[in-house]
């Protein structure tokens, strides 16, 4: 019943988008330049969280 009435507001689902694109970004420079495997899992997990929330919760309608 909870789930059925969680949606993302038009601000969370661009603030999502913005911490998708960073956490992508930080991913690709931590890898290319073979840095800590910590941060590699600490930005693929935000960027892939980020997309999983956007994909998968609907948009508030008004």
């Amino acid at each position: 019943m909870l789930a059925s009435q969680i949606t993302l507001t038009p601000l969370v689902a661009t603030v999502l988008i913005f911490l998708a694109v960073l956490a992508g970004n930080r991913y690709r420079r931590v890898w290319k330049a073979e840095g800590p495997r910590w941060q590699l899992w600490l930005f693929g997990l935000l960027a892939a969280g980020a997309l999983l929330l956007l994909a998968f919760v609907p948009m508030q309608t008004s």
